[in-house]
């Protein structure tokens, strides 16, 4: 009997030295409470502790909860010891493998400064940074010290934007020349009233507003298809200045390329209302939302359309369609992120959203590159 336990223990051992330990630092980005869940499974990391001051959202997050957009799925409550009101602290104290940071985007660098010497791999909500300055100090860290840093966008996980990819590389609508997208709804809510939409609606915390917001968005998906731009030409309107005095709640960003263009825009300004999705236009066809149009072999004219057939879209991997897994899978086979996960691409990203505020304050076109 003691040997049969001795073998369970040693076969046992390689699984538990597999668990991976997360910490949350700050509830502050409401995003959190999409994959709080997740966390609170035990698999395949352990929530080890939550930073958090805010009495309000330690209320939330210690309580039994529905996780939003789910169809009344709940989650249990984080138990009061894991609550902690520093977050260094926290981190010294749990020792965790990967820190999920939801604070207010410009501390998204000081959360790296502190993990990165210590081998703690990070995750942040989108943007990366706050400043193209900012995401060229996590680069320089995460190199440094050899860790991840992931930028976590929802849109990322989505089967979709693979499949969308896998389309346009296989010459399917022939070369991209045209991008055409619209992200937001109507707003992050009253900065006022809100934790989370003032610091939204702070150009500090931020970085900008809409335009930052929903902006990166369109950028990542732009940079994924055709690559970084030779120029960004961008405007930002004010159609709620009572609501958001410090920031724009609308930006049109132009991405101009030697053969093609992309026209982007980011909105806090949109009502309810039937939205395609995102349009891609080669020389050849279009894909808008997820079906493939292509040109009839007769030459232009309406008549030379055919009709729209659906993308073939097949379910992602598992370690492909949440951001844990995919952090876990990276860690577990040491490989680096790719695809829309890939550091090097999100700072192209926040060079191309730094030009484009350069752009509405100068209104003129920014030429890339930018200056290091």
């Amino acid at each position: 009997m003691k040997r049969i336990l001795a073998l369970i223990c040693l076969l046992a051992a390689p699984m538990a030295a597999a668990e991976y330990k997360i910490a949350v630092v700050s509830l502050l980005h409401a995003h959190v409470w999409l994959h709080l869940g997740t966390m609170m499974k035990g698999d395949p990391v352990k929530l080890v502790g939550v930073s958090e001051t805010l009495p309000d959202l330690i209320a939330r997050a210690t309580r039994e909860d529905v996780i939003p957009q789910t169809q009344n799925v709940r989650r249990p409550g984080v138990p009061q010891s894991m609550i902690f009101s520093d977050w260094k602290k926290m981190i010294d104290e749990t020792k965790p493998d990967m820190v999920w940071a939801f604070t207010p985007t410009n501390e998204h660098v000081d959360v790296v400064r502190y993990c990165a010497p210590r081998g703690i791999h990070v995750i942040v909500e989108k943007p990366l940074a706050a400043t193209y300055r900012e995401a060229l100090e996590i680069q320089a860290l995460a190199r440094k010290h050899k860790i991840n840093v992931m930028t976590n966008y929802g849109s990322t996980w989505q089967a979709s934007q693979y499949a969308i990819r896998a389309a346009i590389e296989a010459g399917e609508i022939g070369p991209v020349w045209r991008l055409h997208g619209v992200t937001g709804h109507n707003g992050p809510g009253d900065p006022r009233k809100s934790s989370f939409a003032a610091w939204l609606a702070d150009p500090v915390q931020n970085g900008g507003g809409a335009l930052m917001d929903f902006g990166c968005y369109q950028v990542l998906w732009t940079l994924s298809i055709k690559g970084k731009p030779r120029s960004v030409y961008a405007t930002a309107q004010h159609m709620k200045p009572e609501m958001f005095p410090k920031v724009e709640d609308h930006a049109v960003i132009v991405l101009n390329y030697s053969d093609g263009v992309a026209i982007l825009e980011a909105s806090w300004d949109l009502p309810p209302a039937q939205r395609l999705g995102n349009e891609v236009y080669g020389m050849s066809g279009s894909i808008v939302g997820n079906s493939i149009r292509k040109a009839g072999s007769s030459g232009g004219g309406r008549g030379s359309q055919q009709p729209g057939a659906p993308v073939d879209v097949k379910p992602l991997p598992p370690e492909r369609s949440e951001p844990i897994a995919y952090m876990v899978d990276r860690l577990r086979t040491k490989q680096p992120l790719d695809g829309q996960s890939a550091l090097d691409l999100h700072v192209d990203v926040q060079e191309v959203l730094e030009a484009a505020k350069m752009s509405v304050k100068s209104g003129t076109a920014i030429a890339l590159p930018l200056k290091k």
